[in-house]
């Protein structure tokens, strides 16, 4: 029986430091709305997790930022993510491998976390996967999507008002 890499990794991981195996598959999906403005700008979007009981942050998931502006300009504006910006991001040096990444078009996107690194040292609790997005020229919204772990079969969403629509958190173990 052949074991995928990083299911080895993963058990490797926790035989060295002590750590839960993470075998389960974390998706999350995010709807960014075609907003009716003239000019239209994609947003910056930040994914992280926090404690549900006091928002503490817990780990990064996913950056989404303009990486094509020269000198690496676009992280001039990642500030505008201001929650973000305040729990993890001003202590970041982007980009940040297997964070980072370029803005997105509107449209449903999925992005699979089975084996972020901020899932690996997580301790057992209640969380919420937090996603913000801010738009030059438009406005800013936090989504907060609670979830349960270590993994159990869970499915989870929250509805944006404006610069995002649904989020979707599903959890398979």
């Amino acid at each position: 029986m052949r074991i995928p890499y990083s299911m080895r990794y993963s058990v490797a991981l926790s035989a060295v430091v002590g750590l839960p195996a993470i075998a389960a598959d974390l998706n999350v999906k995010v709807e960014l709305p075609r907003l009716p403005v003239a000019e239209y700008h994609k947003p910056y979007i930040a994914i992280w997790i926090e404690k549900a009981a006091d928002q503490g942050f817990a780990g990064n998931l996913a950056v989404w930022y303009d990486l094509k502006k020269r000198d690496n300009g676009g992280t001039k504006w990642l500030k505008d993510m201001r929650q973000w910006w305040r729990k993890s991001g001003r202590e970041l040096q982007m980009p940040v491998d297997g964070v980072s990444g370029a803005t997105r078009a509107p449209g449903e996107h999925v992005i699979q976390l089975g084996s972020a690194k901020a899932l690996a040292s997580l301790p057992p609790g209640q969380y919420q996967v937090v996603v913000e997005a801010s738009r030059e020229n438009g406005g800013r919204e936090v989504v907060r999507v609670p979830f349960q772990w270590p993994a159990t079969a869970q499915s989870a969403k929250s509805q944006g008002e404006g610069e995002l629509g649904t989020v979707t958190l599903e959890i398979k173990p």
